[in-house]
């Protein structure tokens, strides 16, 4: 018998939600992640209702040194929302959305997805500047960064965030925000989930409107090194308006690309324009004229749809491993390796995805929150996903390999497309300064670090 068991009877007692323990019904679906890399077996999993429960939680695990993992979404490449042997905090059935459309804000709780919070907010015309994929969850997107399609514009998740509602390491319920505990504030604005678990969020949000001029073209992946030079100086001229990415995979079976072309390698070109349909016509116009066009999915389509557009591409279950950089620039020889690797894709469902950023967030002072990576113009993110075993080897050298040609280019990397790879590499997420900060925040709000499940931050 564990030590902690004959305390579980009292521990279930104290909250409003759910204790699972391995060979319970319900268990083995809880401790399931979107990463099918990870098998994690945890002790227990505390599935919480609200933030006295997960204050209790981290209570009951600190008491019988159980390692703590949080989930929200599972989203995370890293693997990081579980633990083998000690207690997952699931905050998914945390799911309320509260849209004040007066002052155009949004609490959310920890354990919503995205898809949740466009759809709340959307009834009102209103959209919060986070991710791309609506399976995604909140929390871990928003406490590392958070970037998306109107991020040009309305600046990243985090610049939009007004406050925290926060279980710490000694189970006390903090709010923060720029007028209160600021010095937690600023660090959970970027640093991840190492100061706490937040339990709710409070949002700016953006008026939108409910359906916007969206879409991927479609290039031929031949013509891919002239376009990414093209695509390289034309995306630096556009307004903070018009968003434009550049994903080199497989074509999917989308109705609008010709059949010949499902299965072979595509430049696709997805792209969202906040403004009338007409202005960004003419902007997304020279990408189409520029070499061969094979597909066209332009068109004015609801905010929602396109939240979710993408999802089926990153389902749950699929073994992913992600390499990634911030991008000083694509020079061309940059653009010679990436093409060389992108014609070696190891698995017909990976893919490069090159994002260009800039716009609001790089106007924000680098020190102002824990995401000092303002000025790079492009990232670029290798999401390597397969689904066997036998592939690992293969599938990782290729990243591997990948990531180390890049590295000439790039400045630090965004700490949410982090693998496991290593304290060095976490502190590369960060400037020195900011890092020193963080390591301030951390030693006062959770000396012991006790939220280690993460791109971790030592107290030292």
């Amino acid at each position: 018998m564990s030590k902690y068991t004959e305390s579980v009877p009292g521990f279930r007692k104290l909250i409003t939600g759910t204790v699972l323990l391995p060979g319970e019904k319900g268990y083995d679906e809880n401790r399931a992640i979107w990463n099918g890399m990870f098998d994690k077996k945890p002790a227990m999993i505390a599935r919480c209702l609200n933030a006295e429960d997960v204050s209790q939680a981290v209570l009951f695990a600190r008491e019988h040194q159980l390692q703590i993992a949080v989930k929200g979404g599972g989203h995370n490449s890293a693997g990081n929302a579980v633990c083998d042997d000690g207690m997952v905090i699931d905050l998914s059935l945390m799911q309320s959305v509260e849209v004040d459309s007066q002052r155009q804000t949004a609490k959310v709780d920890g354990g919503c997805l995205l898809g949740a919070v466009d759809e709340a907010t959307q009834k009102h015309g209103l959209a919060v500047s986070a991710g791309i994929v609506s399976h995604t969850g909140v929390g871990g997107l928003t406490l590392g960064g958070g970037f998306g399609w109107i991020s040009r514009k309305y600046g990243l998740t985090i610049d939009n965030l007004l406050s925290v509602d926060m279980v710490t390491a000694d189970g006390s319920m903090i709010h923060a925000s720029a007028t209160e505990n600021e010095d937690l504030f600023w660090a959970a604005r970027g640093g991840g989930g190492n100061f706490g678990i937040v339990t709710t969020f409070e949002f700016q949000a953006a008026d939108i409107g409910t359906e916007l001029y969206t879409g991927p073209v479609v290039k031929r992946f031949e013509d891919a090194g002239e376009y990414l030079r093209f695509y390289r100086d034309y995306v630096l001229k556009m307004p903070d308006e018009m968003t434009i990415w550049t994903v080199l995979r497989q074509a999917p079976p989308l109705p609008f690309i010709p059949e010949e072309y499902h299965g072979k390698m595509v430049v696709l070109v997805p792209f969202v324009w906040l403004g009338d349909p007409e202005e960004g016509e003419k902007l997304i116009q020279p990408i189409r004229d520029f070499g061969e066009t094979i597909g066209d999915g332009s068109g004015v389509k609801p905010w929602t749809a396109w939240q979710a557009a993408f999802d089926g591409l990153v389902e749950h279950g699929a073994r992913n491993y992600w390499k990634s950089h911030h991008m000083k620039s694509l020079s061309d020889e940059c653009i010679d390796v990436i093409t060389s690797y992108a014609a070696k894709l190891p698995h017909d469902e990976s893919e490069v995805f090159i994002p260009h950023m800039e716009g609001a967030p790089s106007r924000v002072d680098p020190v102002s929150t824990a995401f000092p990576h303002r000025n790079t113009p492009f990232l670029l993110n290798l999401h390597t996903r397969w689904r066997e075993t036998s592939d690992d080897e293969r599938c990782m050298k290729w990243a591997r390999d990948f990531h180390d040609a890049t590295r000439p280019f790039s400045q630090g990397v965004y700490v949410n497309f982090l693998s496991e790879e290593g304290s060095d590499r976490v502190r590369e997420a960060y400037t020195e300064e900011v890092w020193d900060r963080l390591v301030k925040a951390k030693k006062r709000w959770d000396p012991e670090n006790v939220f280690q499940m993460n791109q971790n931050i030592p107290p030292e």
